[in-house]
């Protein structure tokens, strides 16, 4: 393949950034409603399932709810990312944030058991579908998007800026949430209190959509899809193409989601339910635990970028393992203390990978089906393991009667992610995305890529190979 420097990416990357902002609302807005979620689950369960009795299968049918959703996410993937790939990225960045303000604001007005029955939970379940439906193409766009607009010596750091959003929508929702436990009697906040944060994403919204309206394309999709009149590959042909990579990807949101419901799924009802230590209480400790994760997160996108992701992810894995059961035994300690550390060492294995995934993953696959396979593999392991992560903690301690359980399976998981990681993962930091030309920010990262066409176009063997 003869190099032609023409096709060199160039950004500025002060645009980046701010694209980086604009991008992570909205996962601010996806993370803002699911920990309105998760922290509201009890008074939702009593709410939305009234007609059971056993409080602990009232949890078990919120979380049902919510793992249910989740189902509509690779639905979602699969619609909007062949979209994106056909059609842009921005159209689907600026379509998804107005469907999840919506459906975050439909629960928010929703009557309860006691006033409509059996519709109640059903109109639930749709809102929260419409959700998944609209999140399938919300998050691997915007991974997506970042990865195509930054400069690959710099796109892992940049990609954590996502995550950033992540933190701060939850972050939001956690301070909310406790001042009105403060603020407003339980009976009050059980009754209409825990509906005023829901009507809070209609600003967030429209506020993201502003943002994402006045965004550019990606400068790879400019340059390389825009205008491809190449015939679009269907599943199975990307499947059988990209089948190590697909895998690869599903490891890594296995055990990156797994960890991520975990602390901000699963945690506020685990805390309740089994270790005694009310809302009021864990609440705003993870709220301190999730701050501190914000300078981490950056850190290890940093260091992503400076000696390689492969060796930053496998130092989160090791770590997972180590902190698996020791967390869990904290937490169950009954000291704030305790709790506290115990919390912050999910948190900070937690933040290696937010500060590596985001720019990570969508080095995986192609430029030409790099939206449609992130997309729709992304959120199949999601809907499997992530959303499913509060249901199985919670039928795990139910079936055992082991408060350590959840550690049990956080310990399996990274186990199998550290063996992946290490014996089928190849570095790509640094290295231009698959099926693109270089993507530069300086003259001198411009003249570096022209004098080096073999390291730049890395992946042409790999694509020859392939055919």
């Amino acid at each position: 393949m003869k190099f032609n420097k023409r096709k060199i990416n160039t950004v500025d990357i002060n645009q980046a950034k701010k694209s980086v902002f604009a991008t992570g609302i909205g996962n601010a807005m996806e993370w803002f409603d699911f920990a309105l979620y998760s922290y509201l689950a009890v008074i939702i369960s009593k709410n939305f399932f009234s007609q059971v009795d056993n409080d602990e299968i009232k949890l078990i049918f919120t979380f049902a709810t919510f793992a249910i959703a989740f189902l509509l996410r690779p639905v979602g993937g699969i619609f909007f990312g062949k979209i994106g790939d056909k059609y842009g990225r921005k159209i689907v960045l600026t379509t998804t944030i107005i469907l999840m303000a919506f459906s975050t604001f439909l629960i928010g007005i929703l009557p309860t058991y006691d006033q409509i029955g059996i519709w109640a939970p059903i109109i639930l379940l749709l809102a929260r579908i419409l959700q998944g439906f609209s999140v399938g193409g919300e998050y691997a766009g915007a991974m997506v998007y970042i990865a195509e607009s930054s400069p690959d010596n710099k796109r892992i750091r940049l990609g954590s800026g996502l995550e950033l959003g992540t933190l701060s929508g939850y972050i939001l929702a956690s301070i909310l949430v406790t001042i009105m436990f403060w603020l407003i009697p339980s009976s009050s906040m059980e009754s209409w209190g825990w509906r005023i944060p829901f009507f809070i994403s209609i600003p967030i919204g429209l506020f993201g959509l502003y943002l994402r309206t006045h965004l550019e394309e990606s400068p790879i999709f400019e340059n390389d899809l825009a205008d491809s009149k190449e015939e679009t590959q269907n599943i199975l042909q990307i499947i059988k193409d990209n089948k190590r990579d697909i895998l690869l990807c599903i490891v890594f949101v296995a055990f990156f989601n797994i960890t991520n419901y975990l602390l901000l799924g699963y945690m506020p009802s685990y805390l309740d339910e089994n270790v005694g230590i009310k809302d009021t209480i864990s609440t705003p400790i993870t709220a301190v635990v999730l701050i501190i994760m914000l300078p981490f997160a950056i850190m290890f996108g940093r260091l992503g970028d400076k000696v390689g992701n492969k060796k930053i992810i496998s130092i989160g894995l090791t770590l997972g393992i180590v902190f698996s059961l020791i967390s869990f035994q904290f937490l169950n300690n009954g000291n704030l203390a305790f709790l506290f550390m115990g919390l912050l060492m999910i948190g900070i294995v937690l933040s290696v990978y937010e500060g590596t995934m985001p720019g990570t993953l969508p080095t995986l696959f192609f430029t030409n089906v790099r939206y449609r396979t992130l997309s729709w593999t992304f959120n199949i392991a999601v809907s499997v393991f992530g959303g499913t992560t509060p249901l199985v903690a919670t039928w795990l301690v139910h079936e055992t009667g082991n408060n350590l359980a959840p550690g049990f399976y956080w310990l399996f998981v990274s186990i199998i992610g550290l063996i992946v990681v290490v014996f089928l993962f190849k570095d790509t930091s640094k290295q231009s995305l698959k099926g693109s030309y270089p993507t530069v920010s300086n003259a001198k990262e411009f003249k570096v890529a022209v004098e080096n066409p073999k390291d730049s176009l890395w992946w042409y063997s790999e694509s020859q190979q392939d055919k």
